[in-house]
């Protein structure tokens, strides 16, 4: 099973390329923030130990992360491929996916990394805002937060998946259909 990485800041359009691929390749798309979200509205023990660590205002640990990946690959191993998205957010956590997947004999075939100006992202978080009915999109402070987390954990990720996998970078201005080409064009 090939794994494809789709990574970016929030507000960048990670979803909606995800879908498209998902589409076009036939890999299963995996959201991260989805995932999780099913794991604790079904109460799973990987849910409820997230959910402890969230009322508590902490992020979940990597190593809770590097369970749920595994049984994720576990459950997808006779897929043709996955595409994760928002994930691995942390450089251990790009140790983590690159030992599992090592482990479990499978590849990563490449890493799409979409880039997105802060201004532009709150723009797009603004516009989200009135089409979503995800409660983490209704307050501005979660906008700025979420992408103050993203260039604190997530950008150091990036750049450190640069020395252990091939990243290809995309500036995401543009239309949707724009973005889709080049990224198609790239795999």
């Amino acid at each position: 099973m090939e794994i494809l990485i789709i990574t970016g800041p929030p507000y960048s359009g990670k979803g909606t390329q995800c879908e498209i691929i998902h589409e076009e390749l036939d890999f299963e798309h995996i959201s991260t923030g989805d995932r999780c979200r099913f794991e604790k509205e079904n109460q799973t023990e990987i849910g409820k130990i997230m959910a402890e660590y969230e009322e508590k205002g902490d992020l979940v640990p990597d190593s809770l992360m590097k369970d749920l990946f595994s049984q994720i690959l576990d459950e997808n191993s006779s897929n043709k491929g996955i595409i994760l998205d928002g994930y691995p957010r942390t450089s251990p956590q790009v140790d983590d996916l690159l030992e599992l997947v090592m482990q479990k004999d499978m590849e990563i075939g490449k890493v799409l990394n979409i880039e997105v100006p802060k201004p532009e992202l709150l723009i797009r978080a603004k516009k989200r805002t009135e089409t979503s009915n995800r409660k983490d999109d209704k307050d501005p402070q979660i906008h700025i937060k979420r992408i103050d987390v993203f260039e604190a954990s997530t950008r150091p990720a990036i750049e450190y998946m640069k020395s252990k996998l091939a990243v290809k970078t995309f500036d995401r201005l543009g239309s949707i259909e724009e973005i889709t080409e080049r990224i198609s064009a790239s795999l």
